[in-house]
């Protein structure tokens, strides 16, 4: 039940070493239209099914936002939002699997405060932070209301977010400066007890379905706030969810998350195909090209080798992946996504798993090799879904057994 752990928050993280600042802030969120950005957050979690350990779980989330028709009404500003979250497990060789991709539009003010239909699933906490629109000073102290909506589709057929209120308590604690920037640090935390208002019944005197009868819990956040650019910078949260069924059962989720919140960066795609391009010719490098897509460069590294039915590379072809990173290392601000492809060999299943375990080798060697950190390289496999050539000669088959990388500009 991963989407329990999408602790999707627009805020920020860790609190060490607090400078308090002693002058008064008031802190709102700042809109620029056509402003992108994304928020790159990793969970770490345990999951007990009455009491007893169920499994655990690495999970990076995605989240890429666009702030468009900003507007001021009334004296508060606010915008409106347009979202794709996606969120991803750790595969067994250390990357993260593009995930399921969810689609999210709501306005936000500047105090923080959402307006978000029931259609849309994500984010799961809303209205963290609020700010109460007057001036704070360290150790000033503030309370706001907020809510998490779940998406229980698919364990428990509810088909609108599952949304539990709560009221959290805020503490601003003051500034501190980092790397040349300042960060204003604020506590915040809320108990969940909710109990379902509306059980579902069953049907034609059917068995009820499985639903949650009541959900208890608790989060606690440390926040890094950067009231110069009006957003918050990255976080650090401390969470622990219990569900109790109708069947009698408890679930529960425990663990801890941490997040930060980048600029996408605007490519000049077809300056950094060029680019890309120029420098592969001047290696040396075989059927490998760059080309512009919808999401951003995507470097294509086709015939690359392989053992037979296996994600292990041939010799060489470390050396030439190693070359790649070096250009893609020019290029650091923006995520990546591995995805793999086969030829039309084998069955579909096969094929899809191959795809997916070669990718995953790639993206593997990227990470060792620093090119980018875990949560920023994502893997996707399509089996033999995609052919940049007909599989009807040799020389196309291998063209089809290729490797693209790709610099995500959303």
């Amino acid at each position: 039940m991963k989407h329990f752990c999408l602790r999707i928050l627009f805020c920020a993280s860790i609190l060490s070493s607090v400078c308090s600042f002693l002058q008064a802030e008031t802190f709102k969120f700042k809109f620029t239209e056509g402003e992108s950005y994304r928020i790159n957050s990793v969970i770490h979690e345990i999951v007990t099914v009455d009491g007893n350990f169920s499994h655990s779980a690495e999970i990076a989330n995605r989240i890429s936002v666009s702030v468009s028709d900003v507007r001021t009404e009334d004296g508060k500003t606010s915008a409106e939002h347009n979202c794709t979250f996606m969120t991803s497990e750790k595969s067994s060789n250390r990357t993260f699997e593009w995930g399921q991709q969810y689609e999210s539009i709501f306005r936000r003010d500047e105090n923080g405060r959402y307006d978000i239909s029931d259609e849309y699933f994500m984010p799961v906490v809303r209205d963290v932070p609020v700010f109460p629109g007057y001036d704070l000073k360290p150790g000033d102290r503030w309370q706001a209301s907020g809510e998490e909506a779940h998406d229980f589709r698919l364990h428990f057929g509810l088909e609108k977010p599952f949304k539990v209120p709560f009221t959290a308590d805020y503490v601003y604690l003051g500034a501190i400066e980092e790397e040349g920037r300042t960060f204003h640090c604020i506590e915040v935390e809320y108990t969940l007890f909710f109990n379902t208002p509306s059980p579902p019944d069953g049907r034609n005197g059917s068995t009820p379905p499985v639903y949650p009868v009541s959900v208890k819990g608790f989060s606690r956040q440390q926040l890094y706030w950067d009231n110069e650019m009006g957003i918050l910078s990255h976080y650090n949260e401390k969470f622990n969810i219990q569900l109790d069924l109708n069947t009698g059962s408890r679930l529960n989720y425990q663990g801890i998350a941490e997040a930060v919140v980048s600029k996408n960066e605007v490519l000049d795609r077809d300056k950094i195909v060029r680019e890309m391009n120029d420098e592969i010719s001047r290696q040396g490098i075989q059927n490998t090209r760059a080309t512009a897509t919808d999401e951003g460069v995507t470097i294509s590294m086709e015939a690359i080798r392989f053992v037979a039915d296996s994600s292990e590379f041939l010799p060489g072809e470390e050396e030439k992946i190693k070359r790649i990173a070096g250009i893609i290392s020019k290029y650091p601000d923006n995520d990546l996504l591995v995805s793999g492809h086969t030829a039309l060999a084998g069955t579909p299943e096969s094929r899809q798993s191959l795809s997916e375990e070669r990718a995953e080798a790639v993206a593997d060697l990227l990470i060792r090799l620093g090119v980018r950190k875990q949560q920023n390289i994502f893997t996707q496999g399509f089996g033999a879904e995609r052919p940049c050539a007909p599989n009807d000669t040799e020389e196309n088959r291998a063209r089809n057994r290729r490797v693209e990388i790709t610099i995500l500009e959303k």
